[in-house]
Formats: C-alpha cells, structure tokens, sequence
C-alpha cells in the first residue's frame, strides 16, 4: 500500500482514522457482493471505428453483442488525445494535468516551434497516486493487468501500482513482442498479440474464479505500425469498400482481433457462470490516427505490399463526421467508444447521452464495490453507478482537456459543458466555441455570435485550469519559422 506523507493535525488524525476505520467496515461488509470487474481497453481506437457508431466497413460483431447486452455511451470521451496522459486518468481518477503527465511518455518535441512547450512532470505514474487497483486489492481482489501500460517500468510498473499479476507490454510489433513484455513471458510461435493477451487474461479468470478480482486487459490494436494476420487482411482486401471510409483492410483486420478477444472473454465469463456477478467495460484511449505525424508509412514493412502504389500506406482511418483526429482536441481526437454490460444491473440494449469522462472509471470502480475513496486523494471524477445501473442522465456537467503540446494541431485546452464546447488555442489566445448539438463536425465557431456562451465557457475553463495548476507553453527564444515544423529528440528522452 503507498503512503503519502503529510503533515497531518492530531485533530485531523483522529478524522483520519474514523474515515478508515469507517472505510474497512464497509469494505468487509460488502466482500460477499462485491463484483467481477473486466476492463477492456483499446488503443487508438475511433468512436467511428466501430459497427455500433455507424461504420460500415469494419466488423466488430462481438463489441455490438455487447452493446445490444448492455448499455453504450454517445458522448465519452478520453481526458487527453493521446494514450499516456489518459491512461493515468484512468489509473488515478484526476485529470493529466493534475497528475502532470500531459503528453504521452516521453512527449513530442518541436525545438523550433513558436513557443516551448510543458514537459511532463514525471515520465510515470507517481507513487503518491493510489490507483484503483490497489484501493480494489486492498478490499480483496485479485487484480492483474495484460497490455499496454505506458506510465513507466521499474518502481512505477502494474506490479508496483496495485496489479498481482503483469505482463506488460512496452510496444513495437504485434509478433515480435515475447521480449517486449515486462516481465518477460513465453508464448507460442507465431500467436498474435491480441490472442496473446486474451489468453493470459482468461487463465486469470478461472484462476480467480472464486474471489472478486479487476481484469484490466489493455490491447495494442489498433496502433500504428499496423499489422495482422495475412489471412484477415486478404479478408478485408477484398471486401467492398463503404462509401467515405478509408477501409485500410490491415486496420480492419486489428479491429476484428480486439472483437475477436471481446468475445473470447464474454464466453468464459458465461461459461464460468461468471457474467451476471462481472461488469465489463469497453473503452478506447483517444480518437483515432489518420495518419502519422511524421508523414511515414503507417503499415508494418512486412504487409506493405499490399498497398503498393496506394493511399492507404499513410491513411489509417476517418473520424468523420467528427473533426480531425488523435492528438488534437477536437472531437476526433478525444471522443470514444463505451459500452458497459452487467446482466440484471445494467439495462440491455440502452443508449446513454450523459457527458462522461475516462476519470470517472476510478470512482465508478470503487463505488459499486462499496469502497471509499482515499480521503487524502483528489478525484476529478464522478461515480457512473446511477447511470450504469438506474438509467439516469448527466448532460449538463463539465468536463476538461489539457493538451499544451504540439502533435496533430496546436497546443490547446478545451471544456464542455452540455451542447457547448470551447477550445482554446494555447499559442495565439484565440478561442472556438461550436454547439455540438447542431454541429458535431465543429464547423462554426460561435464566440462571436454568441459571446455571453462564450464568456461563460470561458470563466469555467480558467477556473479549472488553475485549480489543477495547469502548465502552459512559453515563448521560444529559438523560434524560426523556416524550420519551425521540424520534429526534434525530445530532452527528456
């Protein structure tokens, strides 16, 4: 268990301690209902990726399964457009710019740029962030994580944040990645990541079959470079293309292998008589990749011929009708799939329109474990039990980005707050203000026509920026325009 050190009042000592004293009842009380929880995460995945959303070229008939079993979200979003930042949302329940991780580790660098951009606190998620699982192992789960991390090795990897069991993937291949995992893990020649990962994440199923436990299984797909089995990709080759859509066939093929894991779970959790005790969550860490930022081919060399000559060496997938894409805060970089299913609590078949974020996942784990929250840890998120469970909306709440750095676009802050979003352009000072409502695409900017909206978006977005102590870019004394799109080694690489 961490311990944070402060400087703590006998008065507040004795809160303190009838705050825990209160927290390990209720814990022990609820150990008997306590639910499975399955988290199930994808990487660089569009909220238009999928079936669900209206794609119609991909295939994702288990994820859409999943939806018609439970309930998905129209407006969640990732609290940053890129995987680290979010990724530490989840983990901590604050937003990056509170945890001070605000690009992904280790960050993208332009030396020449107009202005110097923030570097990340820490290149890991702090120790003094007590993260969900450990607040969930202490109430007696059994919790592993599979995948992706992206929030440090060493002292700051799962093992050491609250997760029993690890293999934790440190990224670069989608066949070669046995010596990539931490710690290193053996697996069958020639098995896909994804199968890999499910096949770690259902032996801890019926490992722990008998206790409560956290399954946080964090795929690779469908990050760049792009890659798959031949068999799928020629699947999707010669599949007819839908009309406004890429239809990159390597793409489609990894986004059939994170269906294909859904349903491998789902299975074993019916299978074990698991499933109406177990709520499953799907979720994405930001928009979807057009293409990269370093304009290189985005496929494997491998499966590159596949596309000789083609458009598609560079083009991974549209967001549209939402605007732009990952590492921008507009709505394709930032808005996500979601779909939770939990048989006998969860409505099936239902669409939620509340505005939710990826730091409400924390306080949501803990509340339908009837765990209290660390009273010295800030939370910037909000239970989603009632909505989840009862049905209920929250339209009207705000909810916040931070992106200070150069990537896609700019670097930026953005708010939303019911129909209205105001993005904020963190070099010049201008701001964009759109109703979603009317305009998902983002195409009319209202500050002027509509300035007391305006005004008052503002008022909240600067309140929440200092509350989290937000860090901004600065002027650059080695600004040159000519080689100012010029991309550099990062000084904290």
């Amino acid at each position: 268990m961490k311990v944070k050190h402060y400087q703590i009042p006998l008065i507040g000592l004795g809160i303190l301690f009838i705050s825990l004293f209160l927290t390990s009842c209720q814990s022990g009380d609820s150990a008997d209902n306590q639910p499975n929880i399955v988290f199930i995460l994808a990487d660089d995945l569009g909220w238009a990726d999928l079936p669900l959303y209206g794609n119609q070229f991909n295939e994702a008939p288990n994820i859409s399964k999943l939806a018609e079993e439970g309930m998905h979200f129209d407006n969640a979003y990732a609290a940053c457009p890129v995987c680290s930042p979010t990724r530490a949302s989840i983990q901590s329940g604050q937003y990056p710019a509170r945890v001070g991780i605000t690009d992904f580790i280790t960050g993208h660098w332009r030396p020449f740029e107009e202005v110097t951009v923030p570097i990340n606190r820490t290149q890991y998620l702090p120790q003094e962030n007590i993260t969900f699982a450990e607040k969930l192992k202490e109430a007696g789960y059994a919790t592993a994580y599979y995948g992706k991390w992206h929030l440090g090795w060493g002292d700051y990897e799962p093992l050491k944040q609250g997760y029993d069991e690890q293999a934790a993937y440190s990224g670069g291949g989608f066949y070669g990645y046995p010596e990539k995992m931490v710690p290193p893990h053996e697996f069958p020649e020639g098995k896909i990541l994804s199968e890999a990962l499910t096949d770690l994440s259902i032996s801890f199923i019926e490992k722990n079959q008998d206790k409560p436990f956290l399954l946080f299984l964090s795929h690779y797909d469908v990050h760049v470079q792009l890659d798959a089995q031949t068999e799928l990709i020629e699947k999707y080759i010669a599949k007819e293309k839908a009309e406004g859509y890429p239809g990159n066939a390597v793409y489609a093929a990894m986004i059939e292998n994170i269906d294909i894991s859904v349903g491998r779970i789902e299975a074993k959790l019916e299978e074990l008589g698991l499933d109406e005790n177990t709520l499953v969550v799907f979720f994405s860490d930001n928009g979807g990749l057009r293409s990269r930022f370093d304009n290189i081919p985005l496929i494997e060399k491998s499966k590159l011929h596949y596309f000789e000559g083609d458009s598609l060496q560079y083009i991974a997938t549209s967001n549209a009708p939402l605007r732009m894409e990952k590492g921008t805060v507009y709505e394709g970089g930032i808005r996500e799939p979601l779909i939770v299913k939990w048989p006998g609590k969860v409505k099936p078949g239902t669409l939620n329109t509340s505005i939710v974020t990826s730091v409400d996942f924390y306080p949501t784990f803990l509340d339908i474990a009837g765990i209290t929250p660390d009273p010295m840890q800030k939370l910037d998120g909000k239970s989603l039990k009632n909505i989840v469970m009862k049905g209920e909306e929250d339209y009207d709440r705000a909810i916040f980005w931070h992106y200070p750095v150069y990537h896609h676009d700019v670097p930026a802050s953005a708010v939303r707050k019911g129909d209205y979003k105001l993005i904020e352009n963190l070099v010049d000072g201008s701001f964009q203000l759109y109703n979603l409502a009317v305009d998902i695409s983002e195409s009319k900017n209202l500050v002027d026509s509509n300035p007391i909206k305006f005004e008052e978006m503002k008022s909240i977005l600067k309140s929440w920026q200092k509350d989290v102590k937000a860090e901004f870019p600065k002027p650059n004394p080695d600004f040159n325009p000519a080689k100012r799109y010029e991309w550099g080694r990062h000084p904290g690489r």
